[in-house]
């Protein structure tokens, strides 16, 4: 962050010293939301939480060496009183870009696959200068601009990934820290339930192409139609990435490895290089093009992607980290999040890697799908059902349609990812595959830890 005194941050977010701050003190950063993490320098915003209130751990921020607490009510520490925490924070990050005018934005959003392509493309734009982009997936209302609020003065670039609950968050988004390059992957089923359809979540997506300058440059994928069509929405010009010949930035001749990890020929329109992906799964590839794309922009020549693109290891964690125990067991750790698409594609990777092998998968019923929820979690099943598993368990609420569509599979159903971890345990032999996937809130990655626990983990 670059430096602030306490009176500029009061000005910024129009609050108030309190708790007999001092106006001239300087916060450094960083900005952060955990007390526990709190050092000589930062800045701690109390955010009221369902479950924890902020504002209690006050005290414990300064203690650790917080400047200031930004804080909605006074507190037992030296504090900005704010209205409305989350506002100033966005605020405050606002003024800090508008201060950092050699930093390009770029923004990355679509259904699935944001945080891989903000990791790849924060590893190929830090070849070029220092970068800010964050690990996992900082990408609402208070991670956005916490990550934002990391840049200074030496920042060149900011990568950062924008997620959509609602019509109008993204273009929130892209206000705090307007984007010259707009990366939008795809159009999906997350979140049916919440936008109501695909035309709905095609619209709020679209809001980062309708933020970029006329001077920016929109990376579209030409494979998908509703990301295709946002090229009427934006002033900016388009870049096409994708597999289809009409792409800009397209792949050729993909093939899969045994582990499942993508190898295929980078096309871009002043040459050509081979890319053989260390990341799993054949969907990776359409990430690996967004971020070829975008890099592409910025200069870099084709043979530094594809040489980068090739180095890049797992950054985010619960998302298709392969491990293999000393025993020969394969676990599949995609357990950060689920919708219907990402599930097809969890499932591609297991018959890949799987080949051969004995296949076990532990899944829950997807959320927020609306009125479409029993059909796609149906589908659900039949995908499991027709991946040739010798076990199948479906962890928590609402398994019926999952188990429905699964039937004479012998799935099973059981009440936590504990319990699916006991019979697993008990059920492996050396050499067998398991994947793990399912909705964030399920908590599945706590099957996976629980495998790899005391396993010494092993190869990628």
């Amino acid at each position: 962050m670059i430096p602030l005194p306490l009176a500029r941050i009061a000005e910024i977010t129009s609050g108030a010293l309190t708790g007999m701050a001092d106006p001239r003190a300087v916060v450094r950063g960083p900005v952060l939301i955990d007390s526990r993490a709190a050092s000589p320098g930062s800045l701690f915003a109390a955010i009221k939480g369902a479950r924890v209130d902020g504002h209690d751990f006050a005290a414990q921020a300064h203690r650790a060496g917080a400047v200031a607490v930004l804080a909605g009510r006074p507190v037992d520490a030296p504090s900005v009183v704010v209205a409305d925490v989350v506002a100033a924070l966005a605020r405050l990050a606002s003024a800090v870009v508008a201060e950092l005018p050699r930093a390009t934005v770029i923004g990355v959003t679509g259904s699935a696959g944001k945080t891989t392509t903000k990791d790849l493309l924060g590893g190929l734009t830090a070849l070029v200068g220092p970068t800010v982009a964050p690990v996992g997936s900082f990408n609402n209302e208070i991670g956005h601009p916490l990550t934002v609020l990391r840049a200074d003065e030496d920042t060149r670039f900011l990568v950062l990934e924008l997620s959509a609950r609602e019509e109008g968050h993204i273009a929130h988004l892209a206000g705090i820290a307007p984007p010259k390059i707009g990366v939008v992957l795809n159009v999906g089923s997350a979140h049916l339930g919440v936008f109501g359809g695909r035309e709905q979540i095609a619209k709020a997506k679209g809001e980062l192409v309708e933020a970029l300058p006329g001077d920016g440059v929109a990376v579209l994928n030409a494979d998908d139609p509703n990301v295709a069509a946002m090229a009427s929405r934006t002033r900016a010009r388009v870049r096409w990435f994708g597999r289809s010949a009409e792409a800009d930035i397209r792949a050729q001749d993909v093939a899969l490895d045994e582990r499942g990890r993508a190898g295929f020929t980078l096309v871009t329109p002043s040459g050509r290089a081979a890319v053989r992906l260390r990341l799993h799964g054949a969907h990776i590839v359409e990430n690996a093009l967004a971020a070829a794309a975008a890099a592409y922009e910025l200069g870099l020549p084709v043979a530094t992607i594809a040489e980068e693109l090739s180095r890049a290891e797992p950054r985010s964690r619960w998302r298709m980290e392969v491990t293999e125990r000393p025993d020969g067991v394969i676990v599949i750790n995609d357990a950060y999040n689920a919708n219907p698409e990402s599930m097809r594609a969890a499932f591609d990777a297991l018959a890949t890697v799987g080949e051969g092998r004995r296949r076990f998968a532990v899944i829950a019923s997807l959320r927020e799908l609306g009125e479409d929820s029993d059909t796609l979690n149906e589908e659900v099943g039949r995908t499991a059902a027709e991946a040739g598993l010798t076990g199948l368990w479906v962890v928590g609420d609402n398994p019926w349609p999952v188990l429905a569509g699964a039937k004479g599979s012998g799935a099973v159903h059981v009440p936590g990812p504990e319990d699916a971890a006991a019979e697993l345990v008990a059920e492996l032999r050396p050499g067998d595959v398991v994947l793990v996937k399912g909705p964030r809130a399920a908590g599945l990655e706590r099957v996976a830890e629980r495998l790899l626990a005391g396993a010494g983990g092993g190869a990628r």
